[in-house]
């Protein structure tokens, strides 16, 4: 594993409790910096802190919640200092329908968690980030985003959003030395398989040319980088992870 520098660095990872957040904590701490999960699943945070130990604070937050979110920021530059880092992993796939059957209720709840959660969770940490004239945050897209897969249009057009968010605020912030990018993962390895269809998986899966899907920890090593100040210049960006199934 190559190293990181991200040593003294405060960090936010948010749905940091499973999958990609939990393998991007585990690469933040061995690369030196202190850690804050936020996730709303008590349980799984448990877990969590006990693999990664005390080095690393957690808080029960839904990314919905912006007081919340508010709060748990707060309690965070209390106890660790003034945050630097974010990457905002927080999400759900929603339900497999096709759009004319797409329960609005659903479709309003993937968009508030996958979209709204991103603007809520960029929105807090950006005025501490700006007194420091120093940060770095990377909001997790997919692939969805930038294709469209069928029977998950809520989700997929929850995470254009987030590309297009995250374009714009880099472009907002670039003048205080924060860089905001966004990473485009094909599906992984992680809890949101639980949601979909056998034959859906399967038809991601065959589409990436890897021949597989991806591992958590290569999400983690891209994103290390782009946290890091040795990524200086490059803001307002999207990072290809689809194994090949996206390239632009």
């Amino acid at each position: 594993m190559n190293a990181i520098d991200l040593a003294g660095r405060v960090a936010i990872v948010t749905g940091g409790a499973q999958g990609i957040g939990l393998a991007v904590a585990r690469r933040f701490l061995a690369s030196g910096a202190k850690v804050c999960l936020f996730d709303m699943d008590e349980a799984a945070l448990g877990a969590a802190r006990a693999e990664l130990g005390d080095g690393v604070r957690a808080q029960v937050v839904n990314i919905t919640d912006l007081p919340g979110l508010e709060a748990a920021h707060a309690a965070t530059e209390a106890a660790l200092g003034p945050v630097a880092l974010l990457v905002n992993s927080a999400g759900v796939a929603g339900p497999n329908a096709t759009l004319d059957e797409y329960d609005p209720d659903e479709w309003r709840r993937v968009v508030e968690i996958n979209l709204n959660g991103t603007f809520y969770i960029n929105r807090v940490v950006i005025p501490s980030m700006k007194a420091q004239n120093y940060g770095r945050i990377v909001n997790i897209s997919s692939v969805a985003g930038k294709e469209g897969n069928p029977k998950l249009a809520a989700y997929s057009a929850a995470k254009a959003g987030v590309i297009g968010l995250t374009k714009s605020l880099g472009k907002e912030v670039a003048g205080y030395n924060i860089a905001v990018n966004a990473v485009t993962p094909a599906t992984a390895k992680t809890r949101i398989l639980d949601s979909l269809t056998p034959e859906f998986i399967e038809y991601m899966k065959v589409r990436i040319p890897r021949g597989r899907f991806l591992e958590v920890e290569e999400a983690a090593a891209m994103i290390a980088w782009l946290v890091s100040a040795e990524n200086s210049f490059t803001t307002a960006s999207v990072f290809d992870l689809s194994g090949g199934r996206t390239t632009y």
